[in-house]
């Protein structure tokens, strides 16, 4: 590759990241019209509002059917995934063509936006967590640990297609059968944290590798 081939790449690299920006930020509000959220924050809004009318759910369920296992803890894992899918869906993201023909651009939009999604569901994970009393590390760490694994199987199969796969999985052999038994699963028992911490840090890792070995095939 030359030195033009290699001015080229960047001035496109640079005019693609110009107007991903552009579209990210979404127009301003025009004067006499309804406002309407744009942007990321308009697209993720209505799934992190099912997200919160989920566990706030959850959270007057298991207060008020006791015999029932902690639907908190069921549900808390993949609760992220609901924004998480939002924020990087071709459905619903105008810029996503875009993206994915820049992918060294698009990844690391990717971390952002998975860490915004983020910063906006832990706090509806923490109140629910909170009122029923909870430990965090039961709570907050499977969520993290799907949340990577989204990330790391994103690259196959599309972030959003991965975390509602992840998602509809743990439904089918987690959620169903503990309410059919009336049973917590092993692996949100109170010692299980320790397996879920190290599955954060694996899938992390896994995902960062994608990553850098991405950027350094494109």
């Amino acid at each position: 590759m030359n030195a033009d081939d290699d001015d080229i790449r960047a001035l496109v690299e640079r005019a693609a990241a110009g107007i991903a920006a552009g579209i990210e930020e979404g127009p301003g509000p025009v004067r006499g019209r309804r406002f309407r959220p744009a942007g990321l924050a308009g697209r993720v809004a209505p799934w992190l509002a099912a997200a919160g009318a989920l566990m706030l759910a959850a959270v007057a369920l298991e207060q008020t059917f006791t015999s029932l296992p902690s639907l908190v803890l069921l549900l808390a894992p993949v609760a992220p995934l609901l924004p998480v899918a939002a924020a990087w869906s071709r459905r619903t993201d105008p810029a996503w063509e875009l993206l994915a023909s820049v992918p060294r651009f698009g990844l690391g939009l990717l971390l952002r936006r998975t860490l915004a999604a983020l910063a906006a569901v832990i706090p509806l994970l923490a109140l629910a967590g909170w009122a029923t009393g909870h430990a965090p590390a039961l709570w907050l760490l499977p969520g993290l640990a799907f949340t990577a694994a989204s990330l790391a199987l994103g690259g196959l199969t599309g972030v959003d297609r991965a975390a509602l796969g992840l998602a509809a999985a743990w439904a089918g052999f987690v959620i169903v059968p503990s309410l059919a038994t009336a049973r917590l699963p092993a692996v949100l028992a109170a010692g299980a944290w320790p397996g879920w911490a190290a599955a954060v840090v694996a899938l992390a890792a896994v995902a960062v590798v994608r990553t850098a070995f991405n950027r350094e095939t494109t």
